[in-house]
């Protein structure tokens, strides 16, 4: 129907190529238009200005001679003012990006590392980026962005990659757990012997008073008791402590307490032995 009136009709986000004789003449806007067909006027095709995304996959190698998949999405679209550049000077726009993005991939990955090339997705996308607005703006098109979607070495290399990591982190837990039980420890050394040292105090407390006791015991008697010497209540107080001592184990059901040599005569013997303990020791 339009070409029986002479009309043609231009979609919105879409631009008209229009020839006389086959000579490009006029890049035609959305809308209706006049096209005298009778006059040599024709319609050579339609140019879309949406946002377009070509997805590529490109293998490569990188510098450690590991094998990966860059998966990469370029998003283009055709410029108005240029139109007719777009439609008439490239024949395959995706064959055209798709080569120059191999271009730059296959140059910029094999200078890297694979653990580096993860790391520099984002130069290589611009790098790509930059190269192919260099190339495609001659011809009428926009790089709006290039994206590196994603590196996908071989599944072998992934299983190695993971099972370092896994061994990474199992020798830091180790190394924590090492830590955390040296300072369990230390912790506990300090605590026996903060432990001990708090109990030989109240041993030598202890002592010291058994020490005052009999002190005040001695001169009291002997005050009390004219004639008496300190030895004699020395004794008389060993004697004390004997049966009080044999009091004990004779209550207790189960008492594995011996004494050797036994019987009260041997308090004698015990006395004597500390006296002259006590003597060596001073004199030493």
């Amino acid at each position: 129907m339009g070409n029986l009136f002479c009309c043609v009709q231009v979609d919105q986000s879409t631009v008209a190529i229009r020839e006389g004789f086959g000579r490009f003449e006029k890049v035609l806007q959305p809308g209706c238009h006049c096209m005298p067909w009778f006059l040599g006027k024709q319609l050579a095709g339609h140019l879309s200005l949406r946002l377009q995304q070509l997805d590529l996959r490109c293998e490569t190698k990188t510098k450690d001679n590991v094998f990966v998949n860059v998966v990469a999405s370029i998003q283009y679209r055709a410029l108005a003012e240029k139109a007719n550049d777009a439609f008439y000077k490239l024949s395959n726009t995706k064959t055209q990006i798709q080569a120059y993005v191999f271009d730059v991939i296959r140059a910029s990955v094999p200078k890297l590392n694979l653990d580096d090339a993860f790391e520099q997705k984002n130069e290589i996308a611009k790098a790509v980026e930059e190269e192919l607005e260099k190339a495609m703006s001659a011809y009428g098109y926009e790089i709006v962005q290039t994206l590196i979607v994603d590196i996908d070495p071989d599944e072998h290399v992934k299983r190695a990659m993971n099972e370092i990591n896994a061994a990474a982190r199992l020798r830091m837990a180790a190394n924590e757990k090492a830590e955390a039980e040296k300072i369990l420890l230390i912790k506990r050394a300090e605590g026996e012997a903060e432990s001990k040292y708090l109990s030989g105090l109240g041993i030598a407390r202890q002592r010291q008073a058994i020490v005052d006791g009999l002190r005040d015991s001695v001169l009291g008697f002997s005050v009390n008791v004219p004639g008496t010497t300190a030895k004699d209540v020395m004794d008389m107080v060993l004697v004390t402590q004997y049966f009080d001592t044999m009091k004990e184990i004779g209550a207790a059901s189960k008492s594995s307490a011996v004494f050797i040599p036994h019987g009260p005569g041997a308090v004698r013997d015990v006395a004597g032995q500390i006296r002259e303990g006590l003597l060596q020791a001073s004199h030493q």
